[in-house]
């Protein structure tokens, strides 16, 4: 049969496109980067992994402003050194996280650790394997868990290395806040000579890259702020740091958001945008909250380009899987581009 009588019958299509689906290969010695491309020959969330790295890896070569969110439980479950790295390397411009996620750096900072855990029991139930943990003061995230005197530890340290500095400026915004704690993580985690790197605040704090908590309250890190407040001059004020992030975003030629996860830091980063001149040139969300729900969390990035956060032009892409899986991958196979 000739090709001029396949065409004839071929239908009018209006949306496809003739571009094959290959079949990826897997195979020893293979980098990050190599398994990636791997994916983009590939459909469903192969696809757009490979498309949130070329769109991240773009973000890292460009001279690009980029504001991080990072919310979830990222830090106890072993993300911190990237995003700590990324700070120092310079791929970080702003970083706004959760009370939690700083709570947890700090912890480690100072010496505490995360260990290895268990959601269930072979020989209990749910509940009574959760009883058995409270009776033996080991608090559990998910298959993590954290021995309750770790808290103790970053009470001390707050007390005696964080609050005294910032008692004598009285009120001070939650950035100066998190700023403070990163030079006393830094300081304690040389001084101690802990095995633990300093982490993500103490990366923040080295190299003038300010972190906004807008949510602090919501952690053990907000409840000793506010325990702090009540017999001393010191207090944080909520909205002051809205000004320098959005003097960023003011200043930047050119924008990305990456946002991990969803809650008060996906929002407020891009939130950012709404009083800015311009919106995210760039974006990148790993997330597993799905859009149905009409809740910030899930919406997608499309939707934030209709209320002005992102450029209409604008790359974007969302990879719907858990984050301390494609994090990871984004990250390293990106860095292998531009590096």
């Amino acid at each position: 049969m000739s090709d001029d009588h396949d065409d004839a019958h071929e239908p009018h299509r209006e949306e496809f496109r003739h571009d094959p689906i290959a079949h990826a290969e897997a195979r020893a010695g293979m980098t990050v980067g190599e398994l990636v491309d791997e994916y983009g020959a590939a459909g469903i969330g192969a696809a757009d992994l490979h498309e949130a790295v070329d769109v991240y890896a773009e973000m890292l070569d460009d001279d690009v402003t980029t504001f991080f969110g990072l919310a979830g439980a990222m830090v106890p479950t072993g993300m911190r050194r990237i995003v700590a790295d990324l700070i120092r390397d310079g791929h970080i411009d702003a970083l706004v996280t959760t009370g939690a996620n700083l709570t947890h750096d700090a912890i480690e900072a100072i010496g505490g650790k995360h260990h290895h855990g268990s959601e269930e029991a072979p020989d209990k139930t749910p509940r009574e394997h959760d009883e058995r943990l409270r009776d033996e003061q080991v608090d559990r995230i998910y298959n993590v868990y954290l021995p309750q005197e770790h808290f103790a530890l970053f009470e001390d340290h707050l007390r005696s290395e964080v609050f005294p500095p910032l008692e004598a400026e009285g009120v001070v915004s939650i950035q100066r806040f998190t700023e403070a704690l990163g030079r006393a993580n830094s300081e304690v985690n040389a001084r101690e000579e802990i095995d633990e790197g300093p982490g993500i605040a103490a990366a923040a704090s080295e190299n003038d890259v300010p972190i906004y908590c807008p949510a602090v309250q919501d952690s053990v890190l907000g409840l000793q702020a506010w325990m702090y407040s009540q017999t001393s001059e010191f207090s944080l004020d909520a909205l002051a740091d809205m000004t320098t992030i959005t003097d960023q975003a003011f200043e930047a030629e050119e924008a990305g958001a990456v946002v991990v996860g969803g809650g008060v830091p996906k929002n407020y980063v891009l939130q950012t945008m709404l009083v800015a001149p311009d919106a995210y040139d760039y974006a990148v969300q790993l997330t597993m909250d799905p859009p149905q729900t009409g809740g910030l969390s899930g919406a997608t990035l499309d939707e934030a380009r209709s209320w002005g956060k992102l450029e209409k032009a604008a790359r974007n892409a969302s990879v719907y899987a858990d984050a301390t899986i494609t994090l990871p991958l984004v990250v390293a196979a990106a860095r292998e581009r531009i590096e």
